[in-house]
Order: C-alpha cells, then sequence, then structure tokens
C-alpha cells in the first residue's frame, strides 16, 4: 500500500517542521499541532484560543513568546478533545481564565469513563500517523472558570471577543469564537478537522454521536455572520467573505443532499446498505471527503433517526448471538479450500468486500491459512488503492488491518489483535484527531 500522506494527515502532521509561530495577521498568530493554537494579542495582555496536543506544551510557548504582549489573560477551549487542550498546563499564568462550552466537563468525564476502550481504538487508527509507542498520554484535568451556555461576550483590552455554544460541533460542548470588528471567526472542528469537507457525523474510532440537524444549524449560524477571515482547528485560514460563502452553501448542499435522499430512501423501504451504496453527491455538489464519507453520513442520518436495529439484520438482531458464531460450521461445511476459491473469484472479478465476507469465515476454521491470509490481503490492499488515500480513518484503517496480516504471516499464526482488542497508543482516549 502506498505510503503517500492523506490530505487530512498532512494536515495533523504540518507542524512537525515549525519552527515559529505564523502570523495570520498583525495581532493574530498559529502554532501548528495535531489541531492548532492561537494567540490574539490586545493592548491589554493576550488571548489564546486552544492550546496543542499534550506533551507539547514547552513548543506551544516557545513559538508564541516573541510575540506575546503582557499576560495570558484567557484561553478558550473550542472543545473537549485533547489535541484542542492537551497541552494547556504549560500555558497557564496567574489569573488565566479558562473558557470552555457548556458540557465541557462532562464530555471530558465521558471520555474518561471508556479511556481504555477508546484507546485501543485510537491506537490502531492512529499510532503509525502520531509515532507515538506504548501507553497513550493521559489527557491534563481541566476545570473551566466558565461554561459557555450561549453567548459570552466581553470587551478585552480595546478589542470584541464572543464565544458561541454551537449545536452542532464535534463535540456536544463545541463553542466558536467571534471577533465581530475585524469579522473573523474561530471555529475549531465545527466543521470537522478539513475546511470544505464531509462532516464524519460518527467516528469509526467512537464517540458520541453528531445529529445532522445540529450540525446544519450550526453552520448557519456561522454563515449569517458573514464572516471575513476563518480561522480552524487545522490548516490555514480561509480569507474572502465571497469565497467563505462559497464554500459554507457547498457543505450545507451537500448534507442537506445527503440527509434528503436518505430519508426518502428509508420511506421507500430501502436498506441502510443499499443506501450506503446508491447516494452519491451531484458532480457538481462534491466536497472533500477527508474525514467524513458521504456512505457514512448516510449511515448516521439511518441509525440517528431509526436506532440499532435494521430489520434487514432478521430476528437474531435482537439477540447476543451474532451471524459470525456459526462461522466455524459454514467453514466446516463448505471447507476451506472452496471457500478462498470463491473469495479469490470475487476478488479477480473487483469485488473485494464480497472476497473478505468469504475470506474471514474460511479463516475461523483454520486461521493460518497461508492461501485464505493471502487473499484477505489482496481484498485489503484492493479497497487500499480503491480509496486512494483520501480519507484518513479508512486509509489508516485499512493499514493497520494490513499490517495484522503481514504479522500473522511472519508468525505463522493467526495471533495478531482483532478489532477492538490492539494494544493502545497514539493517542489519549479522546481521540487527538478529532475527529
Amino acid at each position: 500500500m502506498s505510503e503517500k500522506q492523506t490530505p487530512l494527515g498532512a494536515l495533523v502532521t504540518a507542524g512537525a517542521m515549525q519552527n515559529a509561530a505564523e502570523a495570520i495577521t498583525d495581532t493574530i498568530f498559529m502554532v501548528k499541532d495535531i489541531s492548532n493554537a492561537y494567540l490574539v494579542t490586545t493592548a491589554d495582555g493576550d488571548v489564546m484560543i486552544n492550546t496543542g496536543f499534550i506533551g507539547n506544551g514547552p513548543r506551544t510557548k516557545d513559538l508564541f513568546a516573541p510575540h506575546r504582549t503582557g499576560p495570558l489573560r484567557r484561553i478558550i477551549l473550542t472543545q473537549s478533545h485533547a489535541d484542542h487542550y492537551g497541552a494547556l498546563p504549560e500555558q497557564l499564568e496567574t489569573d488565566t481564565h479558562i473558557i470552555a462550552g457548556a458540557g465541557f466537563t462532562e464530555t471530558a468525564e465521558y471520555f474518561d469513563r471508556l479511556a481504555p476502550f477508546l484507546a485501543r481504538r485510537s491506537g490502531k487508527l492512529w499510532a503509525s500517523l502520531t509515532r507515538r509507542n506504548g501507553p497513550p498520554p493521559v489527557p491534563p484535568k481541566v476545570v473551566p472558570d466558565v461554561e459557555v451556555s450561549d453567548v459570552l461576550a466581553f470587551e478585552h483590552g480595546g478589542r470584541s471577543f464572543e464565544v458561541h455554544k454551537t449545536s452542532g460541533g464535534e463535540t456536544l460542548c463545541a463553542v466558536f469564537v467571534w471577533l465581530p470588528a475585524e469579522r473573523t471567526i474561530f471555529t475549531g472542528n465545527l466543521f470537522g478537522p478539513v475546511w470544505r469537507a464531509m462532516p464524519n457525523l460518527v467516528t469509526i474510532r467512537g464517540d458520541r454521536p453528531r445529529l445532522v440537524r445540529a450540525y446544519l444549524r450550526s453552520l448557519d449560524t456561522v454563515r449569517a455572520l458573514e464572516p471575513d477571515l476563518v480561522i480552524t482547528g487545522h490548516g490555514e485560514p480561509i480569507r474572502g467573505a465571497h469565497s467563505i460563502r462559497a464554500d459554507l452553501d457547498a457543505m450545507r448542499a451537500a448534507v442537506v443532499h445527503i440527509e434528503r435522499e436518505t430519508i426518502a430512501g428509508m420511506n421507500a423501504g430501502k436498506s441502510v446498505h443499499a443506501l450506503m451504496r446508491d447516494i452519491t453527491l451531484p458532480e457538481d455538489g462534491r466536497i472533500g471527503e477527508f474525514h467524513g464519507k458521504t456512505s457514512w453520513v448516510v449511515r448516521a442520518i439511518w441509525e440517528e433517526n431509526a436506532g440499532w436495529f435494521h430489520y434487514a439484520d432478521g430476528t437474531t438482531g435482537l439477540y447476543h448471538v451474532p451471524r459470525s458464531a456459526v462461522d466455524a460450521d459454514l467453514a466446516a461445511l463448505a471447507g476451506t479450500a472452496p471457500l478462498v476459491a470463491r473469495a479469490l473469484a470475487h476478488l479477480d472479478a473487483g469485488r473485494p468486500l464480497e472476497a473478505l465476507h468469504l475470506v474471514e469465515i474460511a479463516l475461523t476454521a483454520e486461521p493460518a491459512d497461508p492461501q485464505a491470509l493471502a487473499v484477505r490481503k489482496s481484498a485489503l490492499e484492493r479497497l487500499a488503492t480503491d480509496a486512494a488515500g483520501r480519507n484518513l480513518s479508512e486509509t489508516m484503517w485499512l493499514k493497520a488491518e494490513i499490517a495484522d496480516v503481514d504479522a500473522i504471516l511472519a508468525a505463522g499464526d493467526r495471533t495478531a489483535p482483532r478489532p477492538d482488542t490492539g494494544s493502545p497508543a497514539a493517542t489519549a482516549g479522546n481521540a487527538a484527531l478529532g475527529d
């Protein structure tokens, strides 16, 4: 599989070679990190918006130091993912005031409760990207001085700030920061980590679902402000009211189209998998699929409206025994060799998913069968080729699965970890890439 960096992967590693904070304006500076940190200077000290990831606090502080104008009066956190607040302890000064969205503490507690579960899943996806080994870093305990439930407006050092609680960010506690005089907005990851791209309403690593209508309401709120400058959680700022409006319109149109078509398909009696296959964006309405994907948004909307039980799963979907529980029986009846041969036929016909279904049945009976493993690896590589490195989560998942097969082949048995049992690594339990 190609080692070409995905667009989102390039963004989250962009700070690796940065040796000076970048000036966005004369009074706004950026330090790139897994999620970026921003410094806003005023006539009476400074305001920081997000701080960067765990362990990068000294770097953030050093890069901002040449631009500091006085005490750090406030730190505003746009969401409770550790890549946004992990470097906070090193930035704190006497009387620094911490501002976050309502639910920040509750969301952080949610990540704490599920830390081992989320660490395993995040480790499988992100270990190779973040180049961290061993146990995941532990996020700092942050207690905001204020949790904003609507709008918090304040004047500081001759500048006006507004902190707006949003209904549809990457976390349920998300806020954005609006500087009305400059018509500048800090959105964090309100629209995901990549601008003009598909939202990831439910991440594959696991997180609380984000509702599609809440996302659209948040987008409409930002659009109504008519900003001239958008500063996001990752990447370069977006400049120009006309371009920003066009991008927001495109993002809105794409998500509205997917929701409309999904609801229509549900009402017509189509299955979720049929809709995931069939719903696409018009050629002139496509946006990036670097973090979310059209098919994933379809599934998220379906399950937001219909819940976890799919009638197509039948009676057994109501109970604790999955269909895979009889894979060994199917393999015994059909034989490993015929299953592998049929899987290979599917693969040769351009159907790698069908090939994976069959070869997984075969591997239940013969976990170390080299022919079955070879077909599985080829099917995964075909999916990776088709994905073309566009979507980071998909790409990292496929890379991890291929690495698992390679490890099994090298060891001569099937002892490599499977999904949800991999070793924790890479990120904090609350999933640094935000996801």
